[in-house]
């Protein structure tokens, strides 16, 4: 991305301001100084110093100190413009200085630098380059045990088609992960940690955390490979004499072998342990020495290749028949010698025969065929080749035999476990022989591990590590084809050189001695187990130090210089798990397992964010795609099920748990990581596809818009309406937590956070899912229509409302006052939204109750949508509701047929799959009582009264006392009347003075019609007379029938078209609803929510 700066110097035009002005600004900082202490003064100094005009010298740092003044901040006037964003927006130039001294710390000495600071004058800069910082650590830990133990034996049992399609699948795989590996390694500034930073950041800390131990233990099972690896050249080629456990028979070898694998291999892990422990300086100084043995080894193979063609080496092999024998228990290929003209039998006659005599019983193999003798390594120019370009697979314990040698099969009448053949340990497959190669080409992530100590990290981590990656692809396959060129089949197939007397196979072909090869990959294995012990407790300390897994956070502690003890300690004993193993053959898979799933990650990574197209997405490397990441990933995967099934789900079981537990207990951090932004992706691309319009009625489920009351320090006033809401919802289906703050935002931005994090923080604590939405309007009723109107976003908005009940609604300075409640009501029934309204919501149950028994009582007066049928079957779903019982009632008229009603509604409900109580209740019209007739009159009276006078609050609730006293006394015994009337004048006396009504009657007079003399003696509205009635006579019955219920849910009458009853509204709700404990108003959004298809 070329782009051209131009650095433009703002010079101070000092000279050309008026000398008067310039006096004046002397003096005023003259001023300043005097009345800044002397300690002040001395910083103002130390900030920036004064030019010859007077104008102090910009000296903003990138990081403003705690204790500095914010007058000292910024001193220049050049930049005054911008001077109130200094704060936190730095000049340009203290942030270019600040990111030209930036340096990176090496992974695990973070501690030790802190404490060495004041003592460190200057920090040493990392000055590695490319062949050293990675080439080589890259060279050196893929090159290691495998290709010294074990390359040969899989040539010689695949074939060299079948192994050249291994390694190619294997190296192809690292090739493509190096390639995704160098796009996010350069993308930006990689710290030390390698590929647990990159993998972490780039999709995240569960993804992160889990792949990174995955990958800790890949690394830790490595070391425990490494050793065996060592002890096994220590104790079959060096010096087989220093085994403790012998093998008495020949059938028990093996178990010896493992043991004294064991036994050894503990002892060299505490001795490798204590090493690392001492200190890493030694291990690092070390490094070169190894690196050389390998370099070294490599070249005597080649060496000894070259020199096959010409002079081959003499290393015969015994053959009886096409079989192949071990020289380890006889010296001569035959079975008889010829000694002073007498033939003797040899040693190889006596391990076939029961005496040394001619005429002895022998084994009837060994009777019918003859014993020849061939060379080991014919040469690369012998032709060989073609003899070993295809498999030779075989069972476990059976004879390594040559394919074109003729021989005649005997009786096998005798036991061949103790005879002198070569034996194959273990079956062997092509998948088998994929997992234990796979570790040979792992330790590409050496260059990016050391990227804190690179002097350009973005330009030698992708040329280092791919240049690596072709060296050693091209020594693995070239070994490949010289293996097969060179060496015999049957020595090929002998994973041990028992048939050249014991000697490491690839030792046999290497020049100038086998020797070689035995010390070099003996050193080069003990180094990378060194390397290993201590690259793998600082993989665990930078997990811990992130602070994602809770559990291992103790490891992230060390020594005073920040050497990671306990973290040396648990590998060590991880470390002990693979050496109990004590087969390397049994170990090689499972490291493949841990090391193919940090290496798809690291492809899925790469994907993910090129697909993505994140802006930061901007990687100097560009020789990637997201096809070839997506082809590594498949490949990684694919080699993962090739290696081994079990082993497979065994590894993606261990990353699923701590993915699944670092997003359930792990400290939530925010990385800008790919998932999340594939989350939105996926997001937007699902609100693109789901249509605008509503759901099929099979689809239907109450999207919630919950409004809630804040008090005045915005802390939620009814928190079981929350409560309500997950036992409602059960986390299914969208949910949006809204309240409104009154006033403006710029005002009340502080107030509106503040209210937002609480809210969530109770949102966590009630396990509601969804989504927080605070408002900020001038009216409270303005913030209430907002939210209905524009909360959700697009196809997923709400569709249902939620919310309590206004129990002080008489009251006129609640801001939820019954205006708005009723608006509301109004608003909702526009918006084609339900409505649910919960009447004594802190009477409703929290999340931990459980109700054992009881009644969800339905009362379904009216149709509207079958809302009253679903809400209790979603209730019944939470574990506070499960046990209680679901009854319907509904009401019959005069000329309804209530008993076919029953059976109609019995019906309806098995068709909706629902089981429910059903009872039909007869509610015959009969003349209205006195009750509903007075109760009517009250509240006329109260309502036109409050119109008509304009009085205080205190004035309002006295008059409505007043009112209330007069009509209960008209209507009491004489007793209570008089007592009553004694009582009144006291309180007119109080409220309302002749003086003041004369004064208020003259002053309306020409206004107020009918006058205050008329509300004593107004009629009631008959249409109100009628609500009342049925409100009173429905309450009656659903207390006669639910008063003991745990829930009611009732049909929520609509308001009245004529605004000018909406307060009659009110009471008529609040006399529907009188006496019951917890009530659901349920008002339907006009369309159908259940139905009874399929």
């Amino acid at each position: 991305m070329p782009t051209n700066f131009t650095v433009v110097p703002v010079e101070a035009q000092g000279e050309e301001r008026d000398p008067a002005e310039r006096d004046a600004q002397r003096q005023e900082e003259e001023e300043d100084n005097r009345d800044r202490g002397p300690s002040e003064r001395e910083e103002r100094g130390g900030a920036g110093c004064l030019s010859g005009d007077g104008i102090a010298r910009e000296s903003s740092p990138f990081i403003r100190s705690a204790e500095m003044d914010r007058g000292n901040m910024y001193e220049g006037k050049n930049m005054a413009l911008f001077e109130e964003e200094m704060d936190s927006n730095p000049m340009v130039s203290s942030l270019l200085n600040k990111l030209a001294n930036y340096t990176n710390l090496t992974q695990g000495v973070v501690e030790h630098e802190a404490d060495e600071d004041t003592k460190r004058k200057e920090v040493k800069v990392p000055r590695m380059g490319t062949f050293i910082g990675v080439y080589l650590p890259c060279l050196q830990n893929i090159l290691g045990v495998i290709l010294f133990l074990r390359l040969t034996w899989i040539v010689g049992t695949a074939g060299v088609l079948e192994s050249f399609i291994i390694v190619f699948m294997c190296c192809a795989c690292t090739m493509l992960t190096a390639i995704s590996m160098s796009a996010i390694a350069t993308n930006g500034v990689v710290p030390a940690g390698g590929s647990y930073y990159m993998i972490s950041r780039s999709l995240g800390p569960e993804f992160g955390g889990a792949v990174g131990l995955c990958f800790y233990l890949g690394t830790t099972f490595a070391g425990a490979m490494y050793i065996l690896g060592t002890i096994e050249i220590l104790l079959t080629y060096i010096s087989p004499s220093a085994a403790i456990f012998k093998a008495e028979d020949g059938g028990e070898e093996t178990e010896a072998m493992l043991n004294n694998m064991r036994v050894y291999g503990t002892c060299i892990i505490i001795l490798m342990a204590v090493v690392v422990f001492v200190g890493v300086k030694y291990v690092n100084k070390l490094a070169l020495v190894f690196l050389a043995c390998v370099i070294l080894s490599i070249i005597a193979i080649y060496a000894g290749v070259i020199k096959t063609a010409f002079d081959p080496p003499d290393f015969p092999i015994c053959l009886l028949g096409n079989r192949t024998l071990s020289k380890r228990s006889f010296d001569v290929c035959a079975k008889f010698t010829e000694s002073n003209n007498e033939t003797k039998t040899t040693t190889l006659w006596r391990l076939f025969c029961n005496s040394s005599l001619h005429n002895a019983t022998c084994d009837d193999y060994f009777s019918l065929n003859n014993v020849t003798e061939i060379q080991g390594i014919p040469g690369i120019m012998s032709g060989v080749l073609i003899d070993n370009l295809w498999s030779a697979y075989s069972e476990k314990g059976s004879i390594v035999e040559k394919k074109d040698q003729s021989s005649v099969s005997g009786s096998e009448d005798m036991k061949i476990g103790g005879r002198p053949y070569v034996f194959t340990d273990i079956m062997t497959y092509f998948t088998m022989l994929v997992g234990i190669y796979f570790p040979s080409v792992t330790g590409i992530m050496a260059g990016s591990n050391r990227s804190g100590d690179l002097k350009d990290a973005q330009k030698s981590i992708p040329t280092g590590t791919i240049l690596a990656i072709s060296t050693t692809s091209f020594i693995y396959l070239s070994c490949i084809v010289l293996f097969g060129a060179c060496i015999e089949g049957v020595i090929l197939r002998d994973k041990f050189g028992e048939a050249v007397n014991g000697n490491l196979v690839v030792g046999t072909l290497a020049w100038p001695s086998p020797w070689v090869i035995v010390i070099g990959s003996f050193f080069s294995t003990c180094g990378a187990g060194l390397q290993s012990l201590t690259g793998a407790p600082r993989l665990l300390q930078a997990i811990a130090r992130d602070g994602i897994v809770p559990f291992i956070q103790v490891f992230g502690h060390g020594k005073a210089n920040g050497e990671p003890t306990w973290a040396l300690l648990l590998t060590a004993g991880i470390c002990e798990i693979g050496i109990l193993i004590a087969s390397l053959d049994s170990v090689a898979p499972i490291l493949s397992m841990f090391f193919l799933m940090c290496y798809m990650f690291v492809n899925l990574a790469c994907a993910v964010q090129t697909l993505l197209r994140t802006p930061n997405w901007r990687p100097r490397f560009k020789y990637y795609h997201w096809t070839l990441s997506f082809l590594g990933m498949s490949l990684c995967l694919a080699l993962m099920f090739i290696c081994s099934w079990y082993y497979a789900l065994i590894a993606m079981l261990i990353a699923g748990c701590i993915y699944k537990y670092i997003e359930y207990r792990g400290a939530e951090k925010e990385w800008g990581d790919g998932i999340r932004g594939l989350s939105l992706n996926a997001a937007r691309y699902a609100l693109l596809r789901v249509e605008d319009g509503p759901p099929h009625t099979k689809n239907w489920r109450p999207q919630l818009l919950v409004l809630l009351n804040l008090d005045c320090e915005q802390l939620v006033k009814h928190p079981r309406l929350l409560s309500f809401t997950s036992q409602l919802k059960a986390g299914k289906g969208l949910t949006i937590v809204g309240s409104v703050l009154q006033g403006t935002y710029l005002d009340k931005c502080t107030e509106t956070q503040k209210a937002e994090e609480n809210v969530k923080a109770l949102m966590g604590v009630e396990k509601t899912k969804g989504f927080c939405q605070i408002v900020v309007s001038p009216s409270f009723r303005d913030g209430i229509s907002h939210l209905i109107q524009s909360a959700g976003l697009g196809g997923m908005k709400h569709n249902t409302v939620l919310m309590a009940w206004p129990q002080s609604w008489k009251r006129t300075e609640n801001h939820f006052s019954w205006k708005n409640f009723v608006d509301t009501v109004r608003e909702t029934t526009a918006a084609q939204q339900a409505l649910l309204v919960a009447k004594n919501i802190d009477l409703f149950p929290t999340n931990q109750e459980r109700f054992t028994e009881g009644n969800i009582d339905v009362w379904w007066i009216v149709h509207d949508g079958g809302m009253l049928m679903l809400l209790p079957f979603l209730l019944r779903q939470h574990k506070v509701w499960r046990k209680c019982k679901m009854r319907i009632f509904t009401v019959a008229q005069m000329d309804d047929n209530s008993i076919q009603m029953k059976k109609d509604l019995q019906m309806f409900l098995y068709h909706l799959r629902l089981n429910a109580e059903v009872e039909v209740v007869e509610m015959f019209e009969n003349d209205i009582s006195a009750f509903t007739y007075e109760k009517t009159l009250m509240m006329e009276q109260r309502s036109q009264m409050l119109k008509q006078m304009q009085l205080s609050k205190n004035e309002r609730e006295r008059e409505a006392q007043l009112i209330h006293d007069r009509n209960t006394a008209s209507h009491s015994t004489p007793a209570v009347k008089a007592s009553v009337a004694a009582s009144v004048p006291e309180k007119v006396q109080m409220t309302w003075t002749k003086e003041k009504f004369v004064a208020e009657k003259h002053k309306n007079k020409d206004t107020n019609v009918s006058g205050f003399k008329d509300i004593f003696n107004m009629k009631p509205n008959q249409s109100n007379v009628r609500r009342m009635h049925t409100a009173v006579k429905l309450n009656g019955v659903v207390l006669n029938k639910s008063q003991h219920a745990q829930l009611v849910l009732l049909n929520m009458p609509g308001p009245p078209k004529n605004r000018k009853g909406d307060e009659n509204y009110m009471e008529f709700l609040e006399v529907l609803t009188e006496g019951l404990d917890r009530v659901l108003l349920v008002r339907g959004s006009g369309r159908e929510v259940i139905t009874i298809y399929s």
